[in-house]
């Protein structure tokens, strides 16, 4: 980067980011600063990428640098949490233009670091390179002894959900129409958006199988049913009955978006979605023998969420 602009040297960003991500895990042997991290286990390890786009996935004029931060951080954890494994490590690689203001790259880092701090993964190092549009791809890595993949789902189980979906698609449909709507709803929905909050403290001990919601409730529940080689059966009833359900139709209402749209085809919440007996959240239907989804909404098959289109 110090070729690319007189706003700050790549030196300087990494030095402020040993600062900001510094860690006294005595499992990190080498962290940032050194051509490559060392850590120190002997459990299974876990582990996931993903890649976060300017104008794809976030959009700068509408998130701060902390708030995208958050988002890209949540998503990685997320995926080490639907193995039923424990967030360890991150890997964080970012693609700047050199136009940033170093104010905006600590805002940005902080966000990662709050993030992480609440799933309990320590940033151990990274990359970082020129790009026309910001790009932030991480690589996080976490422990379990047993994972808990999408095809252990039998007849029987239940289904559940860690919280209700729903909220970031509203979120993101409130900032796409510039609603004025200003109920403490739509300031949740936005939120969640901008930052979804990731139910860490979701006890999946004993769950047959887990995933986490990235795409859509429908897409994702239709993985566990091909994998597992069942059919999951929703319960509509159970899921109005859900504490944030009032608050979410009423939201749709003013949106005028059906609000099954909203649960089974909006994206992005990272709620997770685990079959098994007596787990936490919403029992939201139940495991049967057969194949696909049962009891789907009408109109909500094959309408997933198109985001920034």
């Amino acid at each position: 980067m110090a070729d690319h602009s007189g706003a700050f040297t790549e030196a300087q960003v990494i030095m402020r980011l040993c600062e900001i991500f510094a860690s006294s895990d005595p499992r990190i042997e080498v962290g940032i600063g050194d051509d490559a991290a060392v850590v120190v286990g002997a459990k299974r390890q876990v582990m996931t990428t993903d890649m976060a786009v300017e104008g794809v996935h976030f959009r700068t004029d509408w998130s701060t640098g902390f708030e995208i931060g958050r988002k890209v951080t949540a998503a990685n954890s997320a995926d080490i949490l639907a193995m039923g494994a424990t967030p360890d490590y991150l890997l964080v690689a970012i693609g700047l233009t050199g136009k940033e203001e170093m104010s905006w790259i600590e805002d940005l880092a902080n966000g990662i670091r709050h993030e992480a701090d609440l799933a309990g993964l320590h940033v151990i190092g990274g990359d970082i390179s020129k790009s026309e549009k910001v790009v932030i791809s991480m690589t996080a890595v976490g422990h379990c002894d047993i994972a808990i993949t999408r095809g252990g789902a039998k007849p029987g189980d239940g289904i559940y959900l860690s919280s209700l979906t729903g909220w970031s698609a509203a979120g993101l449909a409130l900032l796409i129409s510039n609603s004025t709507v200003a109920t403490n709803a739509a300031e949740k929905a936005v939120r969640e958006f901008k930052s979804p909050t990731i139910d860490y403290g979701f006890d999946a001990t004993g769950a047959s199988s887990l995933c986490d919601i990235s795409d859509a409730l429908e897409i994702q529940a239709r993985q566990i049913a091909d994998s597992s080689k069942v059919a999951l059966k929703f319960d509509l009833a159970k899921i109005e009955a859900s504490a944030e359900f009032v608050e979410l139709k009423s939201l749709s209402q003013e949106l005028e978006i059906d609000i099954w749209k909203l649960i089974f085809a909006g994206g992005e919440d990272h709620v997770l979605l685990a079959t098994g007996s007596d787990l936490p959240g919403i029992l939201a239907g139940e495991v049967i023998a057969g194949s696909g989804i049962e009891n789907l909404p009408a109109g909500v098959e094959n309408s997933g969420w198109e985001h920034f289109n």
